[in-house]
């Protein structure tokens, strides 16, 4: 019964993904075919989703219909640059009336408007519903940091605040907008200075030198699938721990812990990182801890002690340590911002200038590489569906998504409406329009040039899904704790 639950609740949120994803694509074209009624073009098709049509209606000389690949959709639009490889053949176009450049540009511009439009409107629901915020992530102040890490050698510490990075100001942990974590990634400084306020100390500046985490070697088959590695320096933002769920029979279960409480406090020492706890009891095992935990905004005074789980994975995958049987929130706790649509639509805009312009610096890491086409982006929208607050951080994102659609739309390449565009500009100059068929072979061309590159961004897209580290996963699976009456001896794990 709960693996029919759960494959249900898979497969509504598949669907709800492939809904949520085609609007966008469905809207950007629905832009180009009011614009082109609108300015009396010849409208051949108007499909939603590729391939064959399943289902197709002529109304008004226009084919409606419905591919049976369930990913956007396109308008064809013979008097425009046509694509026959791509949305098959229509009528001969040659006795087809010619439109001027005006009508090419107010076209190709409609669906990137549209898109934009989208946004805004996306943008002003979340202004009224909310969007949710990690406390790790809006932060400034440092919850951990990790042993022998860049930061660590630095001489960075915990409750230092980051005032700014590379000479720019940040805003946050998180995110790409001002945040520590971007700042870190797109600097082109080696090393890279932090200026800190050190509640101690006050204000001080640091050199802390930024390094790309270890990977194990591996094929140059798998190698077409990794992305290549980021820098970063080794710390976390500041968070209370909160726990998802406690482990059956657990000392956490036996203390009476339980499901959304935040751990204040150990022994007296205030906790900014789930990392700390573990790093407490494992320089204090088997000592008893006094714990506070906040429940329902209630201080609540717990004593546990940590003892090694019942059923563990053997010594050679897993170095046994004591545990209290907490499983981590990994979102923590969260809480409602509401943004304005300037806001939301600047931040929007920032996020892709900084990307573009990371990408085609010289000295950044951030490359090509590091992008993600449509399996990438299905991937976040089926991940955020999932979050307690999944139409929040979908709607969230959809403005975020439709901008960088409208924005990447409007560039200068033959394929794209930006392309539309210049060619309609250059064969206003030039008062004569640009020859069909070479246009056609260019287009085509460009295409084929976008679905490579597409191609290339999903292979990393599918190394992301299908390659991660999955280890750490199985051994949790392995760790477990009996009831008292049952833990006359170790129980081995189960391989």
């Amino acid at each position: 019964m709960e693996f029919l639950i759960d494959s249900l609740r898979y497969i509504g949120v598949f669907f709800l993904v492939i809904m949520v994803f085609n609007l966008m694509i469905v809207v950007h074209e629905w832009g180009h075919f009011v614009a082109a009624r609108w300015r009396g073009l010849k409208v051949e098709k108007f499909q939603i989703w590729f391939g064959n049509a399943i289902w197709k209606k002529t109304h008004n000389g226009v084919q409606y219909g419905l591919g049976w690949i369930p990913a956007g959709g396109f308008v064809a639009l013979p008097q425009m640059a046509p694509m026959d490889a791509i949305e098959g053949g229509g009528e001969d176009r040659e006795f087809l009336p010619p439109i001027t450049p005006l009508d090419k540009i107010i076209v190709a511009f409609a669906g990137p408007l549209f898109s934009f439009l989208l946004a805004c409107f996306f943008a002003v629901v979340v202004w009224q519903v909310g969007k949710p915020e990690q406390e790790g992530s809006v932060t400034r102040t440092i919850g951990y940091v990790f042993e022998d890490s860049p930061a660590f050698k630095a001489g960075l510490q915990l409750d230092d605040e980051i005032i700014s990075i590379d000479g720019r100001p940040v805003k946050r942990f998180g995110g790409i907008v001002d945040s520590v974590q971007w700042l870190v990634i797109s600097s082109e400084s080696d090393p890279i200075p932090f200026v800190i306020k050190r509640p101690s100390s006050g204000e001080m500046t640091l050199l802390v030198k930024a390094e790309k985490p270890e990977v194990e070697p591996t094929s140059w088959w798998k190698g077409l699938f990794r992305r290549p590695q980021l820098r970063n320096v080794g710390i976390l933002g500041k968070e209370t721990p909160m726990v998802a769920k406690v482990q059956p029979h657990s000392p956490a279960a036996e203390a009476g812990v339980q499901a959304n409480d935040l751990i204040l406090s150990v022994d007296g020492n205030a906790l900014m990182s789930t990392y700390q706890l573990g790093e407490y009891i494992e320089k204090n095992p088997n000592k008893a801890l006094d714990v506070v935990v906040s429940r329902k905004g209630q201080a609540i005074p717990i004593s546990l002690t940590p003892r090694l789980p019942d059923q563990r994975p053997s010594a050679e995958d897993w170095a046994p340590k004591a545990l209290v049987g907490v499983v981590w929130d990994l979102e923590g706790q969260r809480k409602l911002a509401y943004p304005t649509p300037m806001v939301q639509i600047r931040d929007a805009l920032k996020t892709m200038s900084e990307t573009i312009g990371a990408i085609f610096s010289r000295k950044s890491e951030v490359s090509a590489s590091h992008l993600s086409g449509p399996i990438g982006i299905f991937r976040v929208y089926y991940t955020l569906f999932e979050s307690s607050y999944g139409w929040n951080l979908i709607l969230w994102f959809s403005v975020v998504l439709n901008v960088n659609l409208a924005v990447m739309n409007m560039l200068p390449f033959p394929v794209l409406d930006g392309g539309h565009i210049t060619m309609a500009i250059i064969e206003w100059i030039r008062r004569r329009p640009i020859n069909l068929r070479l246009l056609e072979i260019v287009q085509t061309a460009c295409v084929l040039m976008l679905l490579s590159f597409m191609a290339f961004v999903t292979m990393k897209d599918a190394g992301d899904w299908f390659g991660g580290p999955k280890k750490k996963d199985d051994i949790s699976q392995q760790i477990k704790f009996l009831p008292v009456t049952e833990r006359t001896k170790t129980v081995p794990a189960s391989k």
